[in-house]
């Protein structure tokens, strides 16, 4: 018990230190804001004078000459591109701050708890378990858990965040400079506004798909409308024409919406389990089978042709770095009394086998 109540204190601790670390980086990225907000202020000011500028070439269009002329449209595209990419890290300060003060608070609250448990109620390092708990006495979440769940929700984010940053909003900023342009060509050569415009177009389209993949990514709204089948029968088709690997579903059973929480999970670890066969095992090819047949169990079975794993070392700490993922959702399906099941050698396929409740 000795060894189990320090092993709850080191863990209290490295809480507090992570907790003092979100706030020095609260404090720090408080500070950019602060600055990137009066170089944006500073921008707008200098958009404004070129602004001016720009009236009175219009005004003079005929008599200025032309190196004037493009130097004075050369200077305003390069305060505009200056003020949006700035507005733009602003906008990605303003929202890491947002998600690292929700962190604080969350870690917060764990803190609270923690420090009002007594220590000999802590769970114990050496306790026994039964094979793949993760839950302390009374059904409680480990620390580990709860750490290992919420630092994969934050990277989620940031990754989703980092994506959309790099991906439609400066796309949207590209957008904004060919309006522009295509506004100030259509009275001087409408042939190159048309092109300007069927460019932005074709730039508006592929964004447009891009955010559609990253909300289906987030939260697939025909999960909640539709239910489980039509929702991995949808991920499965885009998967398999993303990213060119054969992929088959079978469906035993007759579709029947199930408790909404578990519909989540299922749809997680199948997306999390072929994710992790594409991107790390290189698979070629992929085949699930959702089995919904029986009235109190849902079983999903994947298998793949990547390379072959350590079965029992996939779950482990010393592969934190490779199937982050798949050890938290383990942990996860436990949580919601399921369980997972992995195979794997060099002469047969790649096997995951989930089971859940289907009564909840």
């Amino acid at each position: 018990m000795v060894q189990g109540q320090t092993t709850s204190r080191e863990m209290l601790a490295e809480f507090e230190d992570e907790y003092e670390k979100i706030k020095n980086r609260l404090n720090e990225n408080q500070q950019l804001i602060e600055q990137s907000q009066v170089e944006v202020n500073r921008l707008r000011e200098r958009n404004v004078e070129i602004g001016a500028r720009l009236r009175r070439v219009e005004e003079n269009f005929d008599t200025l000459p032309r190196a004037d002329i493009k130097s004075a449209y050369d200077d305003a595209l390069d305060a505009k591109t200056r003020l949006l990419t700035m507005q733009g890290q602003l906008e990605k300060l303003r929202g890491n701050q947002e998600e690292l003060q929700n962190f604080e608070q969350l870690i917060g609250r764990l803190l609270t708890l923690a420090r009002g448990v007594v220590p000999d109620q802590l769970p114990s390092s050496t306790a026994p378990r039964s094979k793949g708990m993760t839950t302390g006495e009374g059904g409680n979440l480990s620390m580990q858990a709860i750490v290992r769940i919420v630092e994969a929700q934050e990277a989620e984010r940031k990754r989703l965040a980092r994506h959309m940053h790099d991906g439609p909003a400066q796309s949207l900023t590209n957008f904004i400079l060919q309006a522009e342009i295509c506004q100030r060509l259509f009275d001087r050569n409408p042939d190159r506004a048309g092109e300007e415009l069927n460019n932005l177009k074709t730039a508006a389209s592929a964004t447009f798909q891009k955010v559609r993949d990253f909300i289906f990514d987030l939260r697939p709204m025909m999960l909640d409308d539709l239910g489980l089948v039509p929702t991995i029968r949808r991920y499965i088709e885009t998967f398999q024409e993303k990213y060119g690997i054969e992929t088959q579903l079978n469906i035993l059973g007759e579709e029947r919406r199930l408790p909404a929480h578990i519909e989540v999970m299922m749809f997680r670890s199948v997306q999390e389990i072929m994710g992790h066969g594409r991107d790390t095992l290189g698979a070629k090819s992929l085949s699930i089978i959702l089995d919904i047949v029986g009235p109190d169990w849902l079983k999903a079975t994947i298998e793949h042709d990547g390379q072959s794993f350590d079965p029992d070392e996939i779950f482990t700490e010393s592969r934190q770095d490779e199937v982050f993922g798949l050890r938290t959702l383990k942990e996860r399906i436990e949580l919601v009394n399921g369980a997972i099941e992995v195979t794997s050698s060099e002469e047969e396929l790649n096997r995951f086998v989930v089971l859940l409740p289907a009564l909840g």
